[in-house]
Formats: C-alpha cells, structure tokens, sequence
C-alpha cells in the first residue's frame, strides 16, 4: 500500500509540472504494483493444503509420523512459495523437552500448474499432554519483492499422549478399610438409598422396610434388605493452579502429581471400586474449543507469533468427573489428566468449596498437593469435620519419603493439626510404593 501511495503521489506531482518521463515511469510502476498485488493475492488463495497424521492418542515415548501436502490448484504458476508447519514452541524448548520433532518442516518451493509439495516428519512425544501440529503458514510473493502474502491453513492435527501409569506394589489386604470390595459379616449400619434385595417379612422388621409391591404380588410379607455403609474408591481433588507450581522442579512436580493420580485411579478402577476425579486445572480441549486458532496475518512475525502464544488462563471452573464405576470412568480420567494445564484463576480452596456437594461420601477423597499452605489445611480439615475419610498426597522433593517425626515438616504439622491423614511422595519409586499401606487405614 506504501508503494502504491508513493507511485501515486509522483505521479500527481509529474502530472503538476508536465514532467512526461516521469509520468510514463509512474504509469508503469503503478501497473506493475496492480499487477503483482493481484497475482499474489490469486497465488495464495489456490494453493491447497492437506494434513495427515497416523496416530490420536500416543504413550510416553511413542511417534507420530505428519504429512502436509500443498497442491497448486491455480492456473498460473507459482514463482515461489514457503511452508513452514507450526508446533508448540514451549513444548519444543521447554527444560525437560517435552517433543522433539525430526524431518521436514520448512521447505522453499515453486509449483506449477497442479504441482504440490509434500512435508514429512516425526513427532516424538517425551511427557503427557495435548499437543497441536499444525497449522501450516504459507508465504508468497512477487519476483520483484514488492508484494509479499501470508495466510495460515490446513487445519491443526491435536494429539493426545496419556499419562505414565505406574503398578502399585505390596497392597495390604489386612488394612481395616482396604481399598477393595469388603465383604460385612456383621451389618451394623446399612444405606437406605441402596436396595441390595427382598426377603420374607421377618418379626422386628419396621414398617418402612416392607415392600408393599412384592407383599401384593405374592400375598406374604417381604421386606427390602439395604446395603451396608462403608468407605470404598476413591475421589481425587489434585491442586494444579499455576502458583502452585512455580519455582524449581516446577515441570517435574506437575508430572509426578499427574502420574500418582493416574496410578492410584488405575489401582482403584481394577480392583472393581469406584473413582472420580475434581481439578482447578483447565482442560486444553476446552481452551481450543473457547479459543481456536484461526486468525489472518500481515506479516511473518506477527502470524510466528499469534500461532505459538499461550494466552492467559484465568479459568474459574473446576474440571470435575463424578464418582463411579466402570472403565468409562477411568478412560476419561486418564484423558483428562492427559490435557490438563495450569491455570492463573480458581485456587484449591475454592475449588474444594465449589465441589463438595458433588464428591461422594462412601469414597475416601484423596487430594494430591505440592504446597501445602494453612489455607489448603483448613479446606481438607472442613472435610474431616464434615464425615468425609481424608488421605492427602504430598509432592516434595525437599524431605524424604519417611520424614523423622521427631520433628516433622511444617507441612505436615499442619495436616496432622486438621486431622488430615497424608502420604509423601518424592519419586515414581515411592508411587509405586503408596499402596504398601492402604489409602485408608
């Protein structure tokens, strides 16, 4: 546009003091300026792009192979063009890498009438996540240099690594509340919202247990027998807020709570017990879908940039899977830890408050912290006075797994003034090991 401007300006001016070259020179350059604007425009906008990857939903350490091929659908051709497919910066620099990337990605080409061109390379994926490749930026222009056009297309292939699951070791069935299924010889308390069946009316039994409907179906008396109350599964409440985690083995903090949230939930869901799962994180699925990532561009840097930038997350919605059984309910657990991120908005205690009319009672509710703050001690001990079996899990790198007792942490002075019940982690060995005693004891 400035050059068009400043054509037209010398033109004026030519026109003004009857300068004729200079006139000729500006009628030129003004036709060629129209001229390759148009061209570049046209080359742009057909040039069409496909994405191909061949897998959705990856382990730690496993590969996905991209192909981006862009086909000249125009009748001219193309004098030169740049395709460079974006991947997530942070995940590429970040200390640990979380991807590293091997191939093609940025190729200069020139295509004719029909030609494409195809980009080839592999993605290997180090740490859990939710990870966008794509889109693809193309540039072009005029030999002349005097028009340059950029446009960001092919649609985002989104890949889903899952978190580790470890095996826990050494579980303790003499514990007096196992996390399994426990069988009562003695029902000395029973769940009147769960029936468990109907027996023949015996002497004693109050009038509220009769089943009236199997009494006028079989003309005897018969009673509805409910099952007994007890503490099995469990619900995890894990703290990901961004504050939180700051500071030094911030990144290894964060995987090592994911990891320990996933291998208990996987210990629970095979032993037949229910799960459920509440988070102040954020689901990167959601922040795609609120967000997007279309977006049009002037120049080179400002679409590099719009296409890598993280916008702030101020989420102040838990991420929440109610309690129950069934691999349904561990699939998605394990899938939404998997797209987990941090956020900037709803802090534990809130997130504790907002959720605990949704968390079951009959399940033991294990939250899984890095920081443990007064204010994080208070929320749990509400629990604790409320009914609900507390255990917390710690992630501290700083004491070890069996801390002296004689003087205890600060932290865990804290939980043990709430009556809070906790485990320390500190490794994936001591992960392994959580279950050596039972959760709830």
């Amino acid at each position: 546009m400035k050059w068009i401007l400043g054509t037209l300006a010398l033109l004026v001016l030519g026109l003004v003091f009857h300068l004729s070259l200079l006139v000729y020179a500006m009628y030129v350059l003004l036709g060629v300026l129209l001229l390759t604007r148009f061209f570049t425009q046209s080359w742009v906008e057909n040039i069409i792009v496909s994405r191909s990857c061949d897998k959705d939903v990856v382990e730690i350490g496993e590969t996905a192979e991209v192909t981006v091929e862009a086909e000249n659908k125009g009748r001219l051709s193309i004098p030169w063009v740049i395709l460079e497919d974006s991947l997530p910066r942070d995940a590429l620099i970040a200390v640990p890498h979380r991807m590293t990337a091997e191939g093609q990605r940025l190729a200069l080409a020139r295509l004719g009438p029909g030609e494409s061109k195809r980009l080839t390379y592999r993605v290997n994926f180090l740490m859990r996540g939710y990870y966008q490749l794509g889109p693809l930026l193309l540039e072009t222009g005029d030999v002349f240099g005097l028009h340059r056009r950029f446009r960001v297309t092919a649609n985002p292939h989104f890949v889903m690594v899952l978190p580790k699951v470890l095996p826990l070791l050494g579980y303790n069935l003499a514990s007096r509340r196992p996390i399994g299924e426990i069988r009562f010889t003695h029902r000395l308390f029973e769940d009147p919202t769960r029936l468990a069946g109907i027996r023949p009316y015996q002497q004693g039994d109050p009038l509220n247990r009769i089943h009236w409907r199997a009494t006028a179906r079989t003309g005897e008396l018969h009673s509805r027998v409910y099952e007994s109350s007890r503490v099995a599964g469990a619900t995890f409440l894990l703290d990901f807020h961004q504050q939180s985690y700051d500071g030094h083995g911030a990144v290894t903090s964060a995987e090592l709570a994911i990891t320990t949230v996933a291998s208990l939930a996987h210990a629970v869901f095979l032993m037949g017990q229910q799960i459920g799962f509440a988070s102040n994180g954020r689901d990167a699925a959601d922040r795609i879908r609120d967000e997007g990532w279309h977006a049009e561009f002037t120049t080179r840097t400002e679409a590099q940039k719009r296409v890598a930038e993280r916008p702030k997350n101020e989420r102040l919605r838990p991420v929440v899977i109610e309690t129950g059984k069934g691999e349904d309910r561990f699939t998605r657990i394990l899938k939404t830890l998997a797209r987990l991120e941090h956020t900037d908005g709803l802090e534990f205690l809130e997130m504790v408050r907002e959720t605990t009319s949704r968390i079951s009672r009959d399940a033991t509710v294990v939250p899984v912290l890095r920081e443990v703050t007064p204010v994080t001690a208070i929320a749990l001990g509400e629990l604790v006075r409320r009914g609900f079996v507390v255990t917390a899990i710690v992630i501290s790198f700083s004491d070890a797994v069996t801390p002296d007792w004689a003087g205890p942490p600060e932290w865990a002075e804290m939980l043990l003034a709430q009556g809070v019940d906790f485990r320390m982690v500190n490794n994936e060995e001591a992960v392994t090991n959580l279950c050596a005693e039972a959760i709830v004891r």
